[in-house]
Formats: C-alpha cells, structure tokens, sequence
C-alpha cells in the first residue's frame, strides 16, 4: 500500500464508504508477503514513497515473473526489474503491462510514473562503452517520475565534446557522471556544474582499470565540490539518488 492508497482509505473513512474496523484491518496487513522464494517488502512505498525493486542478476525467469506478479496483486503499479536479462524478459508472463529496456537490461512493469518535477535530471558518459550503466540509471530515474537528458560520449579524450553541452549543465538540477578508464569525467563536470553530481565508476577499461576499482578510486578522490560516488556500475542507485534530490525541493 502506498501513500495514495492510504488517502484515499482514509477518505472513504470520512464519507462513510468504509468502516474504522475495515481500515483498520486493511492498515493492519503483514508488511511482507511471504512468498517461499522471497519476503516481499509491501510497505516500503508507504515508508520510502517507492515501491520494492527487483534485482533480476541471479534470480530465475521463473523467480522474476513470480515476484513481480505478487507486487502487481498487491496493489504496486511501477515495478522496476534492473539487472534483467532478454531471456527473462522473453519469458515474462505479459498478463500485465510489461515493457523492457535493452540498453539497460531493465523493464518495468505496470508504467512510468509522468514526470512531477520541474528539475531536470541530465547523465553523462565518458564514452558509448558506460551507455549500459547510464541507461539503467535513466530507466531508474524516468520511472520514478523525473524528466531526464542523456549526453553520451563526451570524455575527457575530446573535451571540447563535454564543453559544447555547458548550458545543458548549467541548467541541471542533477547530473550523473559515468566513467570507466580512470574516471575523470566526474572531476571535469564536477568543475562545471552548480549542482549536485553523482559519479558512477564502471568496470571499462584495460588491465590496471581493475574492473572499475581505479576510476572508483580517482572520484572519490575528486577536488570538485559537490561529488559523491556510488558503487562500481550501479546506474540504478545513481537514478534513485538523482531522483531523491530531485524531489526534495518540490517537497517542501
């Protein structure tokens, strides 16, 4: 159950549509749904103001199409799957709407939510290799409700690349910054931009790349004020994080 659901619970209460003891009990629910293969977080929307994410690295096609399906039941209606393969995706049971993002091995389930902020989300690549990355992050961003520009390709190798695009940073109220190699895109833009950058290192590179550890290192090792790193290819925590600080002004 999430927050709308809970308001307008609360507002047939007031008209007299349903009882305090159906609320009540309604309100009451396990907040899991125990399914065997998974315990099924169906209050995190109500806690967090966003339902569960499925992991899809590691689980079954079979797991996968349950899981969703069980959030589906429960009343969620944008169930994001990240880390999703083509075979799952093919496989998925698409009783119910169902859309996949090869880019970004994700698919959602249910819909997007319409953008309901003004603030503008912009991610950045260092080169065509973070696209996989990058667009896990604007499928994560985009389905939780935000507007979203993706500039790719623009690394330090050719800098003029990223500075042809400095009114597109300066208007950013996020900016996700995605490298591999030794990550010193986050640095440049970090440089550039007046708002909160959020530096993804990805695992591109040759051998003292080291799967990503070195441009780990280089950013959170940044001298640009304002950024911060998540882990090594996780574009969805960089579209989740971007799409709680875009949020938070238009909470107020």
């Amino acid at each position: 159950m999430d927050k709308n659901q809970v308001k307008t619970l609360l507002e047939q209460v007031a008209a007299g549509d349903t009882s305090v003891d159906d609320a009540v009990l309604k309100l009451r629910m396990e907040p899991f749904t125990d399914i065997d293969i998974a315990n099924l977080d169906t209050h995190r929307a109500l806690r967090q103001g966003v339902g569960e994410v499925i992991y899809g690295a590691g689980k079954t096609p079979e797991q996968i199409d349950r899981i969703a399906h069980t959030l589906w039941e429960g009343g969620q209606r944008a169930i994001l799957i990240t880390r999703m393969s083509e075979a799952a995706a093919e496989a998925f049971t698409k009783d119910v709407p169902f859309e996949y993002f090869p880019d970004g091995h994700s698919a959602v389930v249910g819909a997007q939510m319409e953008p309901d902020v003004r603030g503008n989300i912009l991610i950045i690549t260092a080169g065509t290799s973070d696209i996989p990355v990058a667009e896990e992050a604007a499928v994560t961003a985009e389905t939780l409700g935000n507007n979203v520009e993706r500039i790719y390709d623009v690394g330090v190798a050719g800098i003029h690349r990223l500075l042809s695009h400095t009114d597109s940073i300066m208007k950013a109220r996020v900016i996700i910054a995605i490298a591999g190699m030794e990550g010193a895109l986050a640095s440049v833009v970090g440089g550039l931009a007046a708002c909160p950058v959020i530096a993804v290192p990805t695992s591109i590179g040759y051998g003292t790349a080291f799967g990503g550890v070195t441009a780990l290192l280089s950013m959170l090792n940044s001298c640009a004020s304002g950024v911060s790193v998540v882990n090594i290819d996780n574009g969805f925590g960089a579209g989740y994080l971007a799409s709680m600080i875009n949020h938070m002004e238009e909470s107020k």
